[in-house]
This record gives C-alpha cells, structure tokens and sequence, in this order.
C-alpha cells in the first residue's frame, strides 16, 4: 500500500517537472529585463543589497522600473508609494481571476501564491488552468522559479551596473520602451486608444503646471476614470437606441 506521503512526493516532483517547463519562457524574459532593472536602478543610487530586498519584497518589474526612475528623479516618499501602489492594483483582478482554481488552498500556501503574481505568471497560470490538468502546485512552481529568476537577474545588473557607462547600450531606454511594449499590448479596442491618448495629454499638460511626479498619478486616475464613464455610456446609448 503507497502511503500519503509518497504520493505527495510523486504529485510534487510531477509538478515540479510541469512548472518549470511552463516557466522558462518567462525566465528568459526575466533575465533581459531584470538585468536592464539592475543596471538603471544602480544608476538612480540603490546599492546591490537595496536592489535584491526591493525585488525580494516588491516583486513587481513595472513598479520596480518605475520606483527606481522617481528616486532617481529625486521625486517624494508619498509620490512614489501612491503611483507603485497604482500601478499594482491590477494584481486585485488578476488575483480574483484566479481564485476559483484556489479556493481548496489553506491561508498560508495562498499568501505564498499570491506573492508570485506578476502579469506573465498570472497570463500562464490562466491558460494552463482554463485549459485543465494543471494544480496549485504546477502553478507555485511557475510563481517562484520565475521570482528566483528575477531577482538574481536584478542583483546580476546592480553589481554590473557600475561598470557600464552612462546611456551605453541604450539602457536608459529600456523603461520608455518597455511601458511602450506594455501600453501597445493593451490597445485591443479604439475605448483603449482613446483612453491612452487622453492620459498622455492629461500628463503633458500637468507635467508643465504640477510639481514632481505627481503628475503621473493624477493622469492615471484622470483617464482611468474617463474610461470608466464611457465604458458606462455605451450600454445606455444601446438602449436608448434599441427604444427608438
């Protein structure tokens, strides 16, 4: 008779196997960016030990990028804390997405999964749940191989960084063109143009009124909202329409 703990064994050295293979697409990605991390954030002034404990503890690229660009800036305490938090809110989506493949999981091993969450973690999990055959510990192994991944890589471009001379490589172009990436790949409908373009006039404008980078914030919320308010419109001028 095979005993509890042996089959545990068998389920994790199986899932073992499935998350790293579902996971190294996403580490190779890791690598190149989180070097390219390492290397500006190494430049805005953080120390190596710094740039490990904020990928330890934040564990979020864009926020990370974009932390390291205000503390470069010498932009505030509060500025910084309100847009990194702004920019993570979308991990309360991608994490009630997720909930129903894990509402069997104990408050601990949650907390431990909801740690990894980062939008290519998140993108894979999705797909492999959707698409059924795939656990909570397939889907832990993909959450925290990719974080090991990550934060080595950042710790890889801080020790790196101070040997690279300033603007080589085009590195201090890897923010802009990574928000780029980020903001092309989410322009699915002309609602998604139309908000993007309005949040980079809103920036524009209080960029030459508003002192700091508070303005980034105050664009955000502006054109988050404005989407939100059309999206809301459209559904009643449907119905207006369909009573006439």
């Amino acid at each position: 008779m095979i005993s509890h703990g042996v089959v545990i064994k068998k389920e994790w050295r199986k899932a073992l196997g499935q998350g790293l293979f579902a996971a190294w697409p996403i580490c190779l990605g890791y690598i190149a960016i989180g070097l390219a991390f390492g290397v500006i954030a190494r430049k805005a002034g953080l120390r190596p030990l710094e740039i490990a404990l904020m990928s330890l503890i934040v564990y979020a690229g864009s926020s990370q990028f974009v932390a390291a660009a205000m503390l470069g800036a010498d932009a505030g305490f509060l500025s910084i804390v309100l847009t990194t938090f702004s920019i993570n809110l979308r991990h309360f989506l991608m994490s009630s997405s997720l909930s129903p493949y894990l509402n069997t999981l104990s408050g601990g091993r949650l907390s431990l999964f909801a740690y990894g969450v980062t939008d290519e973690s998140f993108a894979m999990n999705m797909n492999r749940f959707q698409a059924g055959g795939w656990g909570w510990r397939q889907a832990l192994i993909v959450n925290h191989s990719t974080n090991l991944i990550w934060i080595f890589s950042t710790v890889v471009g801080g020790i790196g960084g101070q040997y690279i001379p300033e603007g080589a490589f085009g590195i201090d172009y890897a923010l802009t063109a990574m928000f780029i990436c980020l903001l092309v790949f989410q322009l699915r409908t002309m609602d998604h143009v139309l908000v993007a373009l309005l949040s980079g006039g809103i920036a524009v404008v209080l960029f030459l009124v508003v002192p700091g980078s508070g303005y980034i914030l105050m664009a955000a919320i502006s054109a988050a909202s404005a989407g939100l308010l059309l999206r809301q419109a459209k559904p009643l001028k449907n119905r207006a329409r369909g009573s006439r």
